[in-house]
């Protein structure tokens, strides 16, 4: 029997809003799950921008959120890198190959590019090229372990779809036959580092998003139902050929007040 989530997961854009504007009555959506008592979180593989302008930017379109309602991709591997730091015993060397907004997110470690003990990659841009691939392959050749912010494969922007920083994550696996420890959605210790931060089990939590394999699939793996979402990223085809099922597909996230 369907029973009313006690906690609600939002990815943001694509999902709440497309570059600086909110989806159509995303807004008045979530304030009526807030009256009705449902905790929201809201949760992000964005790594271009910094926890508190993320906030900021939510707050400037309209959103209502507290400091402690959003957890993004780099702030969980800050939390697993401290944990990695405590388990060596000694301060860990780490290459933080992110943009310069979420540098400061990394200060705690020694940064060390030439014999670094991590990896750690998110979106930057125009910065790739061959020179940094083989600094990379040579780097985690010599010992470093990845961990990338998340490995997506594609997302939204006002000129179209474009590639994601999962084509070079999947790329430095295969050249170097490691496997990255991920971050973002969907991975399982992302998802329950939020749920923990609720108190709410995955069984009374359903995740809203507008990519079928991080949002949907990533959430129902843990046991939470997932909506997806034909806004952003989302295209017919792209969901009429993917394994994931779920449990709502809904025009945009104002349809969700109905459902709920």
């Amino acid at each position: 029997m369907y029973t009313t989530p006690r906690l609600i997961l939002l990815d943001l854009d694509g999902t709440l809003y497309v570059g600086d504007s909110p989806i159509s009555d995303a807004i008045e959506c979530l304030a009526t799950l807030r009256a009705q008592g449902i905790a929201l979180r809201f949760l992000t593989n964005t790594t271009t921008k910094s926890q508190q302008q993320l906030i900021d930017q939510l707050r400037a379109m309209g959103f209502t959120l507290g400091d402690d309602e959003l957890i993004s991709a780099p702030v969980a591997a800050r939390i697993a890198l401290e944990k990695l730091q405590q388990q060596a015993g000694r301060p860990l060397r780490i290459w933080p190959l992110v943009a310069s907004a979420i540098q400061t997110d990394f200060s705690d470690f020694i940064h060390d590019e030439q014999q670094p003990d991590y990896v750690v990659l998110g979106d930057i841009g125009e910065r790739w090229d061959l020179e940094l691939i083989n600094r990379l392959f040579n780097a985690m050749h010599g010992g470093a372990e990845l961990i990338a912010l998340h490995k997506g494969r594609f997302w939204q922007t006002s000129d179209g779809l474009k590639a994601d920083i999962g084509f070079f994550v999947a790329g430095l696996e295969y050249v170097c036959s490691k496997q990255a420890l991920i971050m973002g959605k969907p991975n399982r210790d992302f998802f329950q580092l939020i749920l923990d931060s609720a108190g709410v089990a995955a069984s009374e939590t359903l995740m809203v998003g507008d990519d079928i394999d991080s949002d949907v699939g990533g959430a129902q793996q843990m046991g939470m139902r997932g909506c997806l979402v034909k806004t952003g990223k989302f295209r017919e085809s792209y969901f009429a050929q993917s394994d994931v099922r779920p449990d709502w597909v809904l025009d945009s996230i104002a349809a969700l007040k109905d459902c709920i």
